[in-house]
């Protein structure tokens, strides 16, 4: 499928998550600790979001290392803007505090499944006047898929309601289908394709579209398939 136009996305994302904190409410943003953090503490800095941001977890070491590598960064200013913009949580009294005050938190990991954001979402979960905003996919059986779908997770110690508003942005860092047909037509028409690395059945239906498309050879492999190249 498409993804969305990234410049309203971000609008939006934006927008929300200002709403939520001005009416006094926490923000929990469940992300990967390398890409996905940086990238959504720079969305905030670059629409001058103007109230608290906590970054937790391997987020703060896996930005320390950027700091280190400028260099490689396409936009290091922006990056620097939104790294010294941010609140550092150093530990559990910075964790306590910021459950309990109008704010963004930013924290592994990105579907729940361990890491500081299973402790937040146990705190923020349970008020209405709080957001848990998903900004990555959520590969099904993980907790964040089924707070997604179910709108449940473990709070403590049991499996409870959240009362907390739970809504997904697909910030995804992979290509939509537009963007991989435009792909596929650029290519050598000798080329044989292997498309791997998919929701199951998306492959086999760009396999399919390749083949009945483009005319060009196409497999979708599945586990244990062997193939010489």
């Amino acid at each position: 499928e498409d993804h969305p136009e990234r410049s309203e996305l971000e609008k939006s994302f934006v927008e929300e998550v200002t709403e939520v904190v001005e009416r006094g409410g926490t923000v929990l943003i469940p992300a990967f600790s390398i890409g996905r953090s940086q990238e959504i503490a720079c969305i905030l800095a670059a629409h001058h979001f103007e109230h608290p941001v906590y970054l937790d977890g391997m987020a703060r070491e896996a930005s320390r290392m950027m700091m280190n590598h400028m260099q490689f960064l396409r936009d290091p200013k922006l990056f620097m803007d939104a790294i010294h913009s941010v609140n550092w949580v150093e530990g559990w009294r910075d964790r306590r505090k910021a459950t309990k005050m109008p704010c963004v938190i930013i924290s592994p990991a990105g579907m729940l499944k361990g890491g500081p954001a299973a402790f937040y979402i146990s705190k923020i979960g349970k008020k209405a006047n709080n957001a848990v905003f998903l900004v990555s996919y959520q590969i099904p059986g993980t907790p964040g898929r089924e707070l997604l779908e179910k709108g449940v997770c473990v709070i403590d110690g049991k499996m409870r309601k959240v009362k907390a508003t739970v809504k997904h942005f697909d910030f995804s860092s992979h290509c939509g289908a537009k963007e991989l047909r435009e792909a596929v037509k650029r290519i050598d028409g000798k080329a044989k394709f292997y498309v791997i690395h998919g929701a199951e059945g998306n492959c086999e239906l760009l396999a399919k579209w390749i083949e009945k498309e483009a005319g060009l050879e196409a497999v979708a492999p599945r586990p244990g398939d062997t193939f010489k190249v």
